[in-house]
């Protein structure tokens, strides 16, 4: 897109541009800081070692003004959980919690806490953090269950409610998640390490408050003014028109039935509206996804195709509206069962959303990635551990380079388990960490290639997956070739996509993650990369 400027030109607010640059970076750092605190402070490796959470600052308003560049899927959907917030009329000192996926959360493991920014007794602002928690009950360790079919299966859900009222921990409260979950005690420091992160935000905006005084205040609304004039010049660089793509989800672990996910995105001057109607009436497994998390893959996408420059806050999606019939898959009604909708059906949303525009801004667009998060949780029925981690893979190939080996890819932005915490933290040995050979689709640009992850279970356990690309491989773009599906094994032996077991103590489990499109005719390849891709290893001369 356009290289438009970096630094705000003209005075917003009456912040002049100078004042309003530093502030902004200010404001972010004061973000950035929060998952720093979070991710040192957490317990579970989920949070410490793989950094899934994210953190953000909004206004008294419960528009978004700062975000750390953390989980898409998280921050997109944060400002749903501060608007039920406001609701409840939160007071100075108070700190709530919320999971509840019908009322403000995407899906109950992840536990988002809003904290009134308060640093001079005046509410005028809130710290939110959110963090994927390893378990908070339901059917199965982990808090995913695939072939859940209604809410009541996943977890302990939480609507907004005091966790901390006026500077007072609710014991009550805390005792409720403690006795829903298997591993209360790990649950009770990860809320503490989320709590310490709110504090400091409220410290360092209250020591911002005393450096630029009302300025400050005033900084909020132009930060956002500035970034959706940015927005809304990049929008209106693209040619005006209806685009429209189609894709599916592999099931919804009841039944094996394609789940179709339709878009229209509508270019308009300066807005783009994306409708997904047409999209499949809600499901009776766990792919619902409630809207905001199809919201979160709609401002993912807005962002993947701007300036990356823009600074991220409520500025960047106000001139984006998005829209799905109610009781489809992407606006369920409860009691529906949504744990997979927020780690796969917001993979599928990007996919299409990508897909859709690509004709708007072909040079922007990559061939399909990976598609899935693949995510595998081992745990006992007793408590005494739950794993739970998404795997990565192949980034699909772009117009000009080849596709990204073995990341994260999407609506996650997550490190992976090292093996040394793995075997430390879990009575789980790793047996293999590895590329996929020739995963990648080959095109005039290699997709990226897939991982295999293989562990073994060294006591009884459930092994649950929950993973999407197994039948539907990622698709190529401008003649390059599909990658490679993926694949979930266990003692050698397929299972399903979506699949939950119990086994016993020496159990192999082996997660083969997809690979990415490739892009162009493979005839085009430059004949020194293909050397290059034989040396490394990365074509399965088999």
């Amino acid at each position: 897109m356009s290289d438009g400027p970096t630094t705000p030109g003209g005075d917003r607010k009456g912040v002049d541009p100078v004042t309003l640059e530093i502030l902004r970076n200010q404001l972010e750092s004061v973000a950035t800081e929060m998952g720093h605190v979070l991710i040192r402070g957490a317990y579970s490796p989920n949070i410490k070692e793989r950094q899934d959470c994210s953190t953000a600052l909004f206004d008294s308003a419960g528009r978004m003004v700062a975000q750390a560049e953390h989980i898409p899927v998280h921050l997109g959907a944060m400002p749903d959980a501060v608007e039920t917030v406001l609701r409840k009329d939160p007071n100075p000192g108070d700190v709530f919690v919320v999971n509840d996926p019908f009322a403000g959360g995407t899906h109950l493991p992840d536990v988002t806490l809003v904290s009134t920014i308060a640093p001079d007794g005046e509410g005028i602002g809130f710290a939110v953090s959110r963090a994927h928690h390893a378990d908070v009950g339901g059917s199965t360790p982990g808090s995913m269950p695939p072939g859940a079919r209604e809410i009541y299966e996943e977890g302990l859900r939480l609507p907004a409610v005091r966790l901390v009222a006026g500077g007072e921990p609710n014991e009550a409260v805390l005792d409720l998640i403690r006795a829903n979950v298997r591993t209360p005690d790990e649950r009770e420091a990860d809320l503490r390490a989320q709590r310490a992160a709110n504090s400091r935000a409220e410290a360092r905006v209250g020591e911002l408050l005393d450096e630029h005084g009302s300025a400050l205040l005033d900084a909020f609304d132009a930060v956002i003014d500035y970034s959706r004039e940015r927005v809304e010049a990049e929008f209106e660089a693209l040619p005006d028109g209806t685009y429209r793509a189609r894709d599916v989800l592999e099931g919804d672990g009841v039944t094996d039935d394609e789940v179709p996910i339709a878009v229209t995105a509508t270019v308009d001057g300066t807005t783009i509206d994306v409708d997904f109607a047409g999209t499949a009436d809600q499901v009776a497994g766990n792919l619902n996804a409630p809207l905001s998390v199809a919201k979160s893959a709609v401002y993912f996408v807005v962002r993947a195709i701007t300036d990356p420059d823009i600074p991220p806050n409520h500025g960047c999606y106000e001139p984006v509206s998005v829209s799905a019939p109610e009781g489809s898959v992407l606006n369920p009604e409860p009691p529906a069962a949504v744990v997979g909708g927020n780690v796969e059906t917001s993979q599928r949303v990007m996919d299409v959303t990508l897909a859709a525009l690509a004709a708007a801004v072909p040079d922007a667009i990559p061939a399909g990635g990976q598609g899935t998060m693949n995510n595998l949780i081992i745990g006992d029925r007793a408590g005494s551990f739950t794993y739970y981690e998404t795997i990565g893979g192949g980034f699909g190939a772009r117009p000009g380079r080849d596709g990204m080996d073995g990341v994260q890819v999407g609506m996650t932005n997550t490190l992976n388990t090292p093996a040394e915490a793995m075997e430390t933290e879990y009575p789980l040995r790793v047996e293999r960490y590895a590329l996929r050979p020739g995963s990648g689709g080959d095109g005039r640009h290699r997709g990226g290639l897939g991982l295999e992850r293989t562990v073994t279970v060294e006591t009884d356990a459930t092994v649950s997956v929950l993973t999407e690309r197994r039948r539907t491989a990622p698709a190529g773009l401008d003649g390059g070739e599909d990658g490679a599906t993926g694949e979930n094994l266990v003692d050698g032996d397929t299972v399903p996509a979506k699949a939950s077991v119990d086994v016993e103590a020496g159990t192999t489990v082996s997660i083969r993650t997809p690979g990415g499109g490739g892009h162009g005719d493979p005839d085009e390849r430059d004949p020194a990369a293909r050397d290059r891709d034989r040396r490394d290893g990365k074509v399965d001369d088999r």
